[in-house]
């Protein structure tokens, strides 16, 4: 249970007396000016007072007005003014008096006096005479002052500060800015997650195991004097199930599981990022033996080197500098292991990844074929499955897919599976086809209208794809071809998946990829005489291709086995390599190849299509018919495959 503040009735007590306090010593009684008696009784004899009320120890009165002065003493409205005269009481700078907002009000205060009354028989008889409005009591409005001097200001005070903490603190309550916005998953059956859930990172998820046994059996590692470390590193692509080996961990061990992002430390507030992460680790003792998983721990634990700092108080080193005292603080024995995650481990503070800290780091990277077909059994556990899914098949389509995104596949099969009919009771392999490519290429646009001549244009741009791709040795097969609009911008695509993950390519595997990229142009300019727009993305991937066949991969025959990029320090977040500084001469040796390179294939890819242009003419219409066709029905067009053995050759 969280340990809250709370208030008794005494102190609500308090403050009430002490308000009470206030306004009977310095907000009560009368403002209004004070004149002497003989004031007074000229006031009378000129006929200068319009009302008058006498009290034991006061008399307050009220001049005319040259307004009123004109007026008869039957006068309706000055009868009522007379009445409704009431000595201006004392209030607090914050009064709310609404009659300020109109001028009469203010003038009715300055006609207002006060004097102190004297032994004087003939006061009475001599109001009387003049026909002054006398009365001899006030009418008491204590309540009404009392709750426009401290109520309704106090109120809307109070109001206005709990809008302000709400809107900068998130909705999280003043008194609680310094807690820590962990979320804490117990130990339950139905929410419990195991190594099971765990699939295509075997090697991270035997590494994790040791911290698992140390929970469950501590005395094992502490009677041989044994330490488990303190920190565990998680690293690797987004979406590789980083925080699921987490929980996994806590699921296997029993353990509670503490979990929050690094961006949940930081705050506007000076101090409230350290006092966090005091709160995180005092509540971790209170339920240890525990894990304290703290995703992108980059957020808080970057290199305090890095960039200069412009306040003398830099509140997010402030918060690292208590985080690392934290993890020096606590006894290895208690059994808190903290576990952080990543996807920037270059920018991590080096005093955070230091023996006795952060000290082991274990890479979950992107799963193999292995790995993807049993992540894809692991999402389907819940899904109807018809007989002809295939996750072999599956696994081979989607070479690169993270675990999340093989999750976003199932979830899509299902979803299209479901748009079917109500006829549909399965999910067929078919649907998971479909998922895949809309995973990679985006969503089908069937409404788009494209011309006659543009549809056409499309067919032979992808048919010239297909036919060198697919009699290019070496090439990954080709496994649909379709011209239906999908995307932003894509008019029509070559699926080509390998049948196995690939690690290295040589040079004339890189060759064929280029030829395949340019067959779509060279099969419009064979056709049509003329090049489109169309082959914009195809010369973007060529350029990259023979970019980091000269300078990253040393494939240059001008300038052989010579590596010109500096070393990427982050391989997680797809950033290519950096350019190193060139002579301007190696520069134009570069540029010459390029050139050779691009002219080579793209003349090898016109030839193959001049030499099978009846097969091309021929699959432009199966195209312009049916828009989608898949490998069975390219096998049927083209024929069998290159054989592998001539990419070697």
């Amino acid at each position: 249970m969280e340990d809250r503040k709370k208030f008794s009735l005494g102190y609500y007590i308090f403050i009430f007396s002490l308000i009470l306090f206030l306004e009977t010593i310095f907000f009560s009684g009368t403002a209004v000016k004070e004149i002497s008696y003989s004031k007074f009784r000229d006031l009378i004899r000129t006929n200068k007072i319009q009302s008058v009320i006498i009290e034991p120890d006061r008399i307050y009165g009220l001049e005319k007005s040259t307004h009123s002065a004109g007026k008869s003493k039957s006068d309706p409205a000055d009868s009522r003014e007379q009445s409704s005269f009431t000595p201006h009481q004392k209030h607090t700078p914050w009064y709310l008096d609404f009659g300020k907002l109109t001028g009469k009000h203010q003038q009715k205060l300055d006609r207002q006096f006060t004097v102190v009354p004297l032994k004087d028989p003939q006061l009475l008889p001599d109001l009387q005479h003049h026909g002054i409005n006398y009365r001899g009591k006030i009418e008491s409005h204590w309540l009404s002052h009392f709750i426009s001097n401290w109520i309704i200001p106090l109120g809307l005070f109070f109001l206005l500060w709990s809008f302000i903490v709400r809107k900068m603190g998130k909705g999280s309550n003043f008194l609680s800015l310094g807690k820590s916005k962990a979320k804490i998953y117990e130990v339950e059956s139905s929410q419990k997650v195991s190594f099971e859930d765990v699939a295509g990172v075997d090697e991270a998820v035997e590494e994790v195991k040791e911290v698992v046994s140390f929970l469950k059996e501590p005395n094992r590692y502490t009677r041989l004097g044994a330490k488990l470390p303190k920190g565990i590193l998680l690293v690797g692509p987004p979406g590789t199930g980083k925080t699921l080996l987490a929980r996994a961990v806590a699921g296997e061990a029993g353990v509670p599981f503490f979990s929050l992002s690094g961006s949940d430390f930081v705050e506007m507030f000076v101090g409230l990022g350290a006092a966090r992460v005091r709160d995180l680790f005092k509540d971790a003792k209170t339920k240890a033996p525990c894990i304290i998983f703290i995703d992108e721990l980059d957020a808080v634990g970057k290199n305090r080197s890095q960039g200069v700092y412009t306040g003398s108080n830099d509140e997010r080193e402030n918060t690292l500098n208590q985080l690392l005292t934290e993890m020096d603080g606590f006894d290895p024995q208690v059994g808190i292991i903290i576990m952080g995650a990543t996807n920037r481990p270059e920018v991590l503070d080096p005093a955070l990844l230091r023996p006795g800290r952060f000290d082991r780091q274990i890479l979950v990277d992107r799963p193999d074929l292995t790995g993807r077909k049993e992540i894809f059994k692991v999402h389907t556990r819940d899904l109807s499955l018809n007989e002809d899914v295939n996750f072999h098949t599956l696994a081979a389509e989607t070479p690169g897919f993270a675990g999340a995104e093989i999750a976003n596949v199932c979830n899509e099969a299902a979803l299209l599976a479901s748009r079917e009919g109500s006829n549909t009771v399965s999910v067929s392999h078919h649907n998971f086809q479909d998922a895949i490519e809309r995973v990679i290429a985006g969503l089908e646009k069937k409404n788009r209208l494209i011309n006659s001549h543009e549809r056409e244009v499309v067919a032979y741009h992808e048919s010239g794809h297909a036919i060198v791709g697919h009699l290019t040795p070496g090439a990954d097969p080709v496994q649909k071809v379709s011209i239906i609009p999908r995307g932003i911008g894509a008019l029509g695509y070559t699926l080509q998946t390998p049948l196995e993950d690939r690690f290295l390519m040589s040079r004339s595997e890189l060759l064929g990829k280029i030829k395949g990229l340019l067959a779509g142009r060279a099969a419009e300019e064979l056709v049509f005489g003329e090049v489109s727009t169309g082959a914009s993305n195809d010369l973007e991937k060529v350029s990259d291709i023979v970019k980091n066949m000269l300078t990253v991969y040393g494939m240059s025959r001008h300038a052989p086995n010579l590596s010109l990029v500096e070393k990427n320090p982050n391989p997680f977040l797809g950033q290519g390599p950096m350019l190193q500084h060139r002579s301007e001469k190696l520069e134009e040796i570069i540029d010459e190849e390029t050139q050779e390179i691009i002219k080579s294939c793209y003349k090898d890819a016109k030839e193959i299509l001049l030499k099978e242009n009846d097969k091309l003419v021929h699959m432009a219409h199966i195209l312009l018919e049916k828009e989608k066709i898949d490998e069975k029905d390219i096998l049927e067009i083209l024929g069998p495959r290159a054989p592998e053995k001539e990419a070697k050759g």
